[in-house]
């Protein structure tokens, strides 16, 4: 499977219909990097959560973070992924938070495919200290912190309908395997690893 010039992505996800395919997991897993590919190739628009927040609130991240605090960066959140829910079909990294809100997992539950891309601690590590913008990382040590957000929030996101290894290699084929996983989902939850 190579990737770029596939038929529409409805044609080839009979088992989601016209649902919204939402990337969940930590930061460094790679939902926006993957997330664009996974678009291109399914010829589905491509929306980042955290870009939305960053253009409606005229600021970064890491600097809405600083201003208004975590509460209020969810909150936003939660409002972005909800407008976003309710437009056409599209390809949706979300923030590694994100899934972690009981109103928002519900309606991605209810409105969506997710997809969590999970990864081993030390991609995520590898991954997120090549860019120093990550907020909760500059709270104490970024393997310690890792590693308790992986200890409390993957149990959460093993709820998403399918799970998808995104571990270090190419994200193309991270992107054959979600495509794979679409392809062959139902209602039941699909986990393909590498």
């Amino acid at each position: 499977m190579t990737l770029g010039g596939n038929a529409p992505g409805i044609s080839v996800m009979p088992g989601i219909g016209d649902r919204t395919i939402v990337l969940v997991g930590l930061m460094g897993a790679g939902k926006s990097s993957v997330g664009r590919r996974l678009a291109t190739y399914l010829d589905l628009p491509f929306k980042d959560a955290d870009t939305e927040i960053e253009t409606a609130s005229n600021l970064t991240v890491p600097e809405f973070f600083e201003r208004h605090g975590e509460d209020a960066f969810r909150d936003g959140e939660r409002k972005v992924i909800a407008r976003l829910l309710d437009g056409p079909q599209h390809v949706l990294a979300t923030g590694g938070g994100a899934y972690m809100d009981d109103e928002t997992r519900s309606l991605i539950r209810e409105r969506a495919c997710s997809v969590w891309l999970r990864a081993d601690l030390e991609t995520l590590l590898k991954r997120c200290l090549k860019r120093n913008t990550r907020p909760l990382l500059k709270t104490g040590d970024p393997r310690q912190i890792l590693n308790d957000l992986m200890t409390k929030r993957y149990p959460v996101y093993s709820e998403a309908d399918i799970v998808v290894d995104s571990n270090d290699g190419p994200h193309e084929h991270v992107v054959q395997r979600i495509v794979k996983a679409l392809q062959s989902h139902t209602d039941t939850k699909a986990a393909i690893q590498s």
